[in-house]
């Protein structure tokens, strides 16, 4: 199995950002992907991070592992577009 890691990119715990969480978790939990791992970065305590990873809007997610690097924008309810973006799959 291949390990996915994604990033999810915060600035400050705004609704957006709290719902993007939201989202991001329950699209994880809901593909049932055990090595899948999720990081949250506010970028707002790490400002480096969003220079080093060119973030220019947030809330923003993107896949780092496995390649191709993918980002979606937003607050990622529209599941679908979420999972065709990053290319995730579900286990069923």
């Amino acid at each position: 199995m291949t390990v996915q890691v994604l990033r999810l990119y915060i600035a400050g715990h705004t609704p957006a950002a709290d719902r993007a969480i939201h989202n991001l978790e329950r699209i994880v939990l809901d593909i049932g992907c055990e090595d899948l791992q999720l990081e949250i970065i506010d970028i707002l305590e790490h400002p480096q991070v969003a220079e080093d990873e060119r973030i220019l809007a947030t809330p923003v997610v993107i896949k780092k592992l496995p390649p191709p690097v993918r980002r979606v924008v937003g607050d990622l309810c529209e599941r679908e577009k979420v999972l065709v973006g990053l290319e995730l799959r579900e286990i069923r």
